[in-house]
């Protein structure tokens, strides 16, 4: 056979791994186990593909058919790790939705991702109602309810009568499967492209990275619309086989209550959940024993509060992940036995990730000198969907740049140092501080505003505006601030506010964000 041939689609077939699939082998290796544990009520993985499989026929009488954008939008739920398989199944593109984005936000994601079918729980409905009305969407399926809403199909009542045999679609593993939105430093958030193999590759170095194994229970408290949740807790824990608690929020009530009641052995939390666990008044009297395995990111834990909690969960290991949508997304990991020795370290690349620090000339910098993180990685997105300026520039010289400089020590150990376009991650959720400095310069009276992000004993870093006002006006930090409140996203909404007589800037008229942060870090 001619190797540059084509492979036959009957071998492709054999061969195929995509999520689907990852799904059909845990059911056949392990079909009576728990899959699933949400709202008191367990599903086996026999019951878990039964219902993905119902789900997958009714989209596709529905009109569905492989490559179609479909959005989601909705809380944790059982339906929502439904949806993911169905639409997979399909070769359908699953599009998630932070459910915290405005109506502007979530039309823009619509239009941008030219989405046909709309996927909501009934509390996002009336979002999506209005975000979708001038979009000429197919269909609209509601989720976990079997009431009825005008304009809107119920998944749950559709499924029933549906086949529960697997819907075959001609798949390949670098197709696409879904698109998520990042806002990064844009004023516009990019459309992220993942493939079935980018997914699956990550989840291969999350499992041996994590010390994954088949008798963990996962809680799943974070939001599965972000890459975090979904792709390096649930994914992973799916492909393996273990048991997933699915909460629809990081209470924690309901949190003590699965590692107590449920033997939850594994947790992901930023580390502003961490920090709300551990100062929560049950948090000393609860059996929080069965926890084994704890992960953090998106921002770095205090080595106090890790001490603490250490002393507290004397069974518990620590590992922090480290990554970004664009490669899946975890890139490096600090392992539990690093965590004190190297606090403040993101580790060291995972099992399919090369990573290096760059100059601006992407070449390799010394141990110890700042530079751009790059990577090479088969987790790496295909690229941002319809930018194909964006994306060359982000895979320019052969590597994925990163956009977060760093710089590693001299056993390889990974350190970030800022971010390249002033991203602020707040609370483990991104806030691009131009979108949020483009709406402030929309308030009259504003002669000039930096967004910076400053350190903030619960949310790592809070979101802060710096604003001159124009000599003529009397604009204050309560005004501003209720000018935000009408316009922004609540997680966009700047935590603290400053009027201030200027901005420090270079000779070229560029704004010093690092002295802003300098300056005002410990003032604020």
């Amino acid at each position: 056979m001619n190797p540059t041939m084509s492979i036959d689609p009957t071998v492709q077939r054999v061969r195929r791994q995509t999520l689907i699939d990852l799904l059909q082998r845990t059911r056949r290796r392990v079909p009576e186990k728990v899959a699933i544990v949400y709202e008191g009520k367990e599903y086996t993985y026999e019951q878990l593909t039964f219902l993905v499989n119902q789900t997958a026929h009714t989209f596709v009488s529905g009109g569905m058919k492989k490559g179609d954008r479909v959005a989601i939008m909705s809380k944790n739920s059982l339906d929502f790790v439904v949806a993911q398989y169905a639409l997979a199944s399909i070769g359908a593109v699953m599009v998630p939705i932070n459910y915290m984005l405005t109506v502007t936000d979530v039309r823009y994601i619509l239009q941008h991702a030219k989405v046909n079918t709309v996927l909501g729980s009934t509390e996002y409905a009336p979002v999506l109602d209005v975000s979708s009305a001038e979009i000429a969407v197919a269909n609209r399926y509601l989720l976990d309810t079997e009431t009825e809403r005008e304009g809107w199909l119920t998944l749950d009542v559709l499924r029933k009568d549906q086949p529960s045999t697997l819907v075959e679609a001609l798949i390949e593993d670098d197709d696409l499967a879904q698109v998520l939105y990042t806002s990064g430093t844009e004023s516009r958030p990019k459309g992220v492209m993942l493939t079935h193999k980018s997914l699956i590759s990550e989840y291969v170095s999350v499992i041996i990275k994590g010390k994954m194994e088949p008798h963990d229970v996962m809680i799943h408290a974070l939001p599965l619309y972000h890459c975090a949740q979904l792709h390096v807790f649930l994914g992973p824990s799916i492909y393996l086989g273990c048991t997933n608690i699915i909460l629809g929020a990081p209470k924690p009530e309901a949190i003590f209550d699965a590692i107590e009641e449920g033997g939850a052995t594994q947790l992901f939390c930023p580390p502003t959940v961490w920090i709300a666990l551990l100062r929560h008044p049950e948090f000393a009297s609860r059996d929080l024993v069965a926890l084994e395995k704890c992960y953090y990111g998106a921002a770095s834990m205090p080595r106090e509060v890790l001490k603490e909690l250490s002393n507290r969960l004397p069974n518990a290991r620590f590992w922090n992940f480290y990554g970004q949508t664009e490669v899946a997304p975890l890139a490096t990991a600090l392992q539990p036995e690093d965590q004190l020795n190297k606090l403040g370290s993101a580790g060291v690349a995972s099992l399919n990730v090369e990573t290096r620090i760059v100059n601006e000339n992407d070449e390799e910098v010394a141990r110890g000198e700042v530079g751009e993180i790059v990577h090479r990685t088969p987790h790496a997105m295909t690229g941002y969907l319809d930018d194909p300026e964006k994306t060359a520039e982000a895979f320019k010289g052969g590597w994925f740049h990163s956009g977060d400089l760093g710089f590693m020590d001299e056993e390889g150990y990974l350190t970030i140092v800022d971010r390249k376009k002033d991203m602020i991650n707040t609370g483990g959720v991104n806030v691009s501080s131009r979108e949020v400095e483009e709406t402030l310069y929309e308030l009259e009276g504003v002669s000039e505003v930096a967004v910076i992000g400053t350190p903030d004993a619960y949310w790592i870093e809070a979101v802060t505006a710096l604003v001159v006002v124009k000599p003529e006006s009397d604009l204050q930090e309560e005004a501003i601030s209720q000018f935000c409140r009408e316009r922004l996203s609540k997680f966009k909404i700047p935590k603290q506010i400053k009027v201030v007589p200027s901005l420090p800037k270079n000779p070229s008229g560029k704004v010093l964000k690092r002295t802003l942060r300098d300056e005002y870090s410990n003032e604020l």
